[in-house]
């Protein structure tokens, strides 16, 4: 198998220009893309969760990382599309109805990303309709939902409620996360995990879809 430790090294210190040339570098000789995703930048990327949860990382570090993943599958998207390689999970994303504040859902976006999962993400202030609109489009297995704002817990009640009343409760996994969540709160609204932070709900996602 291909050395992907200089792919992994560059995500690591954040070096976007760096993973690209890696990623480049290792194409060239002959490296499948879904290998530069499963033994280059998961490896790596679930390094940065590891040293974030350790208190070594902070949030400049986690972004940073993030960047250099995405330029990464700017890169490989495409190859992987054409050889028809399927994704961990598909996950829509986004922060409820009312609340404005991306920064950890950004966060958890680049980690699932680099976990292998396609992200549909929907911005900020989603309606209920909207994440109805792209599980059933998108086909999705999760919906992930974030708040910031304690006024707008409510929105990912409603938002439960919705996909209950349209009948797509069953078929998709809920999980939700931000600064005012706790785990009590998951369960009276009857999501189904939380993630206290970026790297925990990564291994959430992995476990809803069975990995």
């Amino acid at each position: 198998m291909h050395d992907f430790s200089k792919l992994q090294e560059a995500v690591l210190a954040g070096n976007s220009a760096a993973a690209v040339a890696a990623a480049r570098q290792a194409l060239s000789e002959g490296a499948d893309p879904l290998d530069l995703v499963l033994h280059g930048i998961s490896p790596a990327m679930a390094e940065v969760g590891r040293l974030f949860e350790a208190g070594d990382y902070f949030v400049p570090e986690l972004l940073i990382s993030a960047r250099a993943t995405k330029e990464v599958f700017v890169l490989i998207r495409p190859l992987l599309a054409k050889q028809g390689a399927q994704p961990t999970g598909r996950v829509v994303l986004g922060t409820v109805q009312g609340d404005l504040h991306d920064i950890g859902k950004n966060l958890v976006a680049a980690l699932l990303e680099g976990g292998g999962f396609e992200v549909i993400d929907l911005g900020v202030s989603v309606s209920p309709e909207k994440f109805i609109a792209a599980v059933a489009d998108k086909k999705a297995q999760i919906v992930g939902l974030s708040a910031l704002l304690t006024t707008t817990l409510p929105a990912m009640k409603t938002t439960l409620d919705a996909f209950r009343s349209a009948g797509l409760r069953d078929r998709v996994k809920v999980m939700i996360g931000g600064a005012p969540v706790t785990q009590s709160f998951a369960d009276t609204i009857g999501a189904d995990g939380y993630g206290e932070n970026a790297a925990s709900a990564v291994q959430l996602a992995r476990r809803l879809v069975g990995v």
